[in-house]
């Protein structure tokens, strides 16, 4: 049978999320930016990363994630086939039992939060960290309702595919951040608390800022707190599987820091710091992708156009893994250079930028297969089929936690200066452990999800051979840059990397122009359609 052409392409709405989250993630780069040369790598920092943990787990649970398997594909169901009134109640009984579900739990943050630290972060029972983390936990921990609320504005909004603003809000929360700590100036306590106040603040205006659309959108709205609709029961049916399966995303995450805390005084500050690089990618050219593409194949599904739904998967995986895969590679071969550029300020020196840097080799392992694993979750999503990314959620995470174990001991034997000559602490490899077994593991998750992607429909397979291609790209441009960095005097760290980064960039954009890369026009519009004529 041959197979049908995809349907025409329509990249607005993963450009336009793409876009938002870049504005988003640049400040949030600033914000780490802020992190590392107010707090560096020490307990403040520590406590700051163990009590934004708790807030963001249950906002992971509660909110984009969730409700982009259980919101989405029913409230866009209900405005394709012209329900929009009924689609308005039902995006009201939901925001009700979101809104209930989310201040039962920041309550319950706020009152345990001791309890709840002592779970989180073992190692800081026994030193100062602890009251820290109790303390700054609960004024942090009321920010999730906001965050949630935040998420249902999200889903509301793409599913009218209105893209940019929900993306672009977090902006909003970082500058909150940012703002309080500059405020704050100096001394460790001060600038603790006044980041989580700051949180506070901006997780309330993250929510506030996409109000104005959603009313525009929105029709019938009536807030609820019912689950007698038929739609309603059908999102609880779904959102049940799937918030097990974030559940179990949460787990690896705080099993990571639990065992961090344990390290050196530090550890837990340098996988975040790690993280954030490392998501830009998955943001940008994953997330923007899978989230534009949900509505659209939760309408393909509705109208029986499976062979259309499985050649836009196909399609959508490709124009993921074209940026994905040479920034993976950028990272491994010229991550050192990229942390600096980011990070090196203030409190965060030369040891701190190694161990950050091999960290993020450990997370960049995964990239590729985490990024596609999200379009292919949603695609389950879209075929009503909830429960098998959350069933292989959980041996991702058990084969995550099997591998960072034994590989975090062996490496914590060993110091950033035991490899390179640095200025700054003896900082042990510890964590590094932790982010490679997470890496590791997120290449079993895309297995798994692809073998039972063929079995629930068949076709929707993983592009191997144009994986390879773009690898052997991204490594050809690889080797001008590498002699670029070789030939440079010695220079600040951040003038290396933005020549060297640059030269790299500009090499697999032309080697794939010369290739006419199909995937090119898709990321540029139409000044890539016409950089392939």
């Amino acid at each position: 049978m041959t197979e049908p052409p995809p349907p025409t392409p329509r990249s607005g709405g993963a450009v336009a999320i793409a876009l938002g989250i870049l504005s988003s993630r640049l400040i949030g780069f600033v914000r780490e930016r802020a992190y590392a040369h107010y707090l560096g790598v020490g307990p403040h920092m520590d406590v700051l990363r163990v009590a934004f943990r708790a807030p963001n787990a249950i906002q992971n649970l509660l909110g984009e994630g969730t409700l982009s398997a259980s919101f989405i594909p029913i409230y866009s169901r209900m405005l394709e086939e012209g329900r929009k009134e009924e689609a308005g109640r039902f995006a009201g009984a939901v925001f009700g039992l979101l809104l209930a579900a989310a201040s039962a739990f920041s309550l319950l943050g706020v009152l345990l939060a001791k309890p709840l630290v002592a779970v989180l972060a073992g190692g800081f029972v026994d030193d100062g960290r602890f009251e820290l983390a109790v303390a700054a936990t609960r004024i942090v921990f009321p920010m999730t309702g906001f965050l949630v609320l935040a998420a249902w504005a999200l889903g509301v909004l793409n599913s009218h595919r209105r893209f940019f603003l929900p993306y672009f809000a977090p902006i909003v929360w970082n500058a909150a951040i940012i703002a309080a700590m500059v405020w704050a100036g100096s001394g460790q306590d001060r600038l603790l608390f006044a980041v989580c106040w700051g949180g506070l603040l901006g997780g309330l205006l993250q929510f506030l800022v996409q109000l104005p659309a959603v009313a525009r959108e929105i029709r019938g709205f009536r807030l609820s707190f019912s689950n007698r609709m038929p739609e309603v029961k059908e999102a609880l049916a779904a959102f049940a599987p799937v918030v097990a399966g974030r559940g179990v995303v949460q787990l690896s995450g705080y099993i990571d820091l639990f065992l961090a805390s344990w390290l050196m005084v530090g550890a837990p500050s340098i996988l975040p710091y790690a993280q954030t690089p490392y998501m830009l990618p998955v943001s940008l050219f994953g997330m923007s992708v899978a989230a534009a593409e949900l509505p659209e194949l939760s309408r393909l599904k509705k109208g029986g156009g499976t062979d259309a739904l499985l050649a836009r998967v196909r399609r959508s995986l490709r124009q993921m893994a074209f940026l994905n895969v040479p920034t993976c590679v950028g990272y491994l071969a010229f991550g050192y250079l990229i942390i600096g550029l980011l990070l090196r300020t203030g409190s965060f020196r030369e040891t701190e930028n190694w161990l950050v840097y091999l960290a993020l080799c450990g997370y960049s392992v995964g990239l590729v297969a985490t990024t596609s694993s999200r379009l292919l979750q949603n695609t389950f999503y879209a075929l009503g089929e909830a429960r098998t990314p959350a069933r292989i959620a959980v041996w991702r995470v058990a084969l995550s936690t099997v591998l960072a174990v034994p590989l975090m001991f062996l490496l914590d034997r060993i110091a950033v200066t035991d490899l390179v000559r640095a200025e700054g602490d003896p900082l042990r490899l510890g964590a590094v452990g932790l982010a490679l077994g997470s890496g590791l593991a997120a290449w079993l998750e895309l297995a798994l999800l692809r073998r039972a992607a063929a079995r629930s429909a068949p076709g929707a397979l993983v592009p191997w051979r144009d994986l390879g291609r773009m690898t052997l790209l991204s490594l050809a441009a690889a080797v001008p840059a590498a002699l670029v960095w070789w030939a440079l005097p010695p220079l600040h760290v951040a003038l290396q990397a933005l020549a060297v980064v640059g030269v790299y960039a500009l090499g697999y954009l032309l080697l794939a122009r010369l290739t006419r890369a199909e995937e090119l026009g898709f990321w540029l519009g139409r000044f890539g359609r016409r950089l392939r004529r």
